[in-house]
């Protein structure tokens, strides 16, 4: 074991200690081998009306070389909220380089949970949904899927005026497939530079029936808004919780951008478990480079 992973592994189980003394019944360890842990974050104690749940994978060089791999759970985070706090989390680690930051990761969140309960926000409405935890399942409710592609387009259709001309279809460029116990993933990538050619896109590739047949389509875009020195950027989970944005969050390691992603899976009945996130982003990442 190399020096600097020594002085890792050390500053890992130091923080660990600490979290779990100072988060008590919120710090939950998922497995202790591979370093995955949850805590459960709400905006106040007595009557928490916001909670969220972050869990994170610790690599062996966080944090003196690499940063922590997370995902955020709860119903009501979407579009807009998951993109602000995920770039919120990526901000602080780029300021503290070098140094362990779960709990300011943590404290940054109660802090946008507080801001949501005092503004005028109404409460999550749980009956609508209920909050997936991802240990180890998190694939049993595919068998009741139900394709939502129409939606997504919708939703697209809502985001871009019509009014403009119907852009070029980009060039879609189709990765290797990945291929685990019966479950096939499969990634495809299109340049895009607005939203308008992210629906276009997304519409040729639902014009295929292996493709609009895969129990998942997850994707995710980044596009640089040179006016404004800004990105515009979503994702859509289509049913694989968190997927969409640990998409989002690769492509924004890789600093990618201008580009379209998208992951199919088929599933073959047998669950995978967080290997599936794995799959998603290798199929992504190849893609990506090639």
């Amino acid at each position: 074991m190399a020096a600097s992973d020594t002085e890792s592994a050390q500053q890992q189980i130091d923080e660990i200690e600490a979290l779990s003394s100072i988060y008590g019944n919120d710090w939950c360890v998922v497995d202790e081998d591979e370093k995955i842990y949850c805590i459960k974050i709400s905006d106040c104690l007595d009557q928490p009306k916001w909670t969220l749940c972050l869990q994170v994978i610790l690599p062996p060089g966080y944090p003196t070389a690499e940063p922590p791999i997370y995902q955020l759970n709860a119903p009501w985070l979407r579009g807009q909220d998951y993109t602000e706090l995920a770039n919120s989390l990526e901000e602080i680690y780029v300021q503290n380089i070098g140094e362990s930051i779960l709990y300011l990761w943590v404290e940054k969140i109660r802090e946008v949970l507080i801001e949501k309960a005092q503004s005028s926000d109404p409460e999550p409405d749980i009956k609508k949904t209920t909050e997936e935890v991802d240990e180890d399942d998190g694939d049993d409710f595919l068998l009741d899927y139900q394709p939502i592609q129409e939606d997504q387009i919708k939703m697209l259709n809502y985001m871009t005026s019509e009014s403009q001309e119907d852009e070029e279809l980009p060039p879609i460029h189709h990765g290797n497939p990945i291929t685990d116990r019966r479950s096939t993933f499969q990634a495809h990538l299109a340049p895009v530079v607005t939203t308008r050619q992210v629906k276009r896109v997304l519409e040729k590739l639902y014009e295929n029936k292996k493709i609009a047949s895969a129990t998942h389509n997850i994707y995710a875009y980044r596009i640089y808004c040179e006016d404004k020195q800004t990105f515009l950027q979503d994702c859509e989970d289509d049913g694989e919780t968190a997927a969409g944005g640990r998409l989002l969050h690769l492509m924004q390691i890789l600093n990618v951008h201008n580009v379209l992603v998208v992951v199919s899976r088929w599933y073959g009945g047998i669950l995978l478990g967080p290997d599936r996130f794995k799959h998603i982003n290798n199929c992504a990442r190849n893609v990506l480079v090639e």
